[in-house]
């Protein structure tokens, strides 16, 4: 997360000869002192802390899809937190600031995840074998199970992997070799309402949309906000309860 403020040197080499005669041999001019690396600009301590701290804030800065910064205002306003003088905004100010524009970011980005996802479920439901609840859950029955449906109070085991609608992984349980034990009220609310429709042995393929699992805000960079997600759920058992 964040940026440089310092210039980055380029090593250069420039070497030129003089116009060559029938009576004279050319002579090479020596060669210019390359300019200093970044590194060798390092000087001290503080010089090198200094440059950390910019590329840091350069690698947020980027994050946020900031392309352009006014340097003055911002050293100005550095140099005077540093010295302890009054600021133009102070800190409750300048968070709320910067929380609008990542939620007028963020805001964006899960609208047009969410077009996507919309988009995606109105072709799936197309598809033979595919069903949609009155919630905008859709499933698909890979394996019939006979066992019992657990309820809300119950905690399950079930194996699972869960991808975005353009088959990008973000999480798999059969990758760990360990399925997951959890509460049935416990998880994103298209699992909750498909896990109590699943007979235990069953093998479902859910679509989830974005309202029934993170909404706008993901959980994190490989979710994004918005975000249909597609899973596959093997009810295994109902912690407690036999099979049959």
């Amino acid at each position: 997360m964040k940026k440089s403020l310092l210039g980055i040197g380029v090593l250069a080499m420039c070497v030129s000869v003089q116009a060559q005669t029938k009576t004279t041999k050319p002579a090479a001019k020596p060669a210019a002192k390359p300019a200093p690396t970044a590194a060798a600009a390092l000087k001290t301590t503080n010089d090198s802390l200094s440059y950390a701290f910019g590329v840091s804030l350069g690698s947020y800065l980027k994050s946020q899809d900031i392309k352009t910064i006014n340097f003055a205002v911002m050293n100005k306003a550095i140099d005077q937190t540093l010295k302890g003088q009054p600021t133009t905004l102070d800190m409750n100010a300048a968070n709320q600031l910067m929380g609008r524009m990542a939620e007028e970011k963020s805001r964006k980005a899960s609208g047009a995840e969410k077009e996507k996802g919309i988009a995606f479920l109105a072709q799936n439901k197309k598809r033979s074998g595919v069903v949609e609840t009155a919630t905008g859950l859709q499933y698909e029955i890979i394996t019939a199970g006979t066992g019992p449906k657990p309820t809300a109070a119950d905690t399950i085991v079930a194996h699972y992997r869960g991808t975005l609608i353009n088959g990008n992984e973000f999480d798999n349980s059969y990758s760990r070799g360990e399925p997951i034990t959890i509460p049935v009220s416990g998880v994103i609310a298209g699992w909750t309402e498909a896990l109590q429709l699943m007979p235990v042995g069953s093998k479902w393929k859910l679509f989830i949309p974005s309202a029934l699992a993170y909404g706008d805000y993901g959980p994190g960079p490989e979710i994004p906000g918005g975000a249909t997600l597609v899973f596959d759920v093997e009810l295994l058992s109902i912690k407690g309860k036999a099979d049959r």
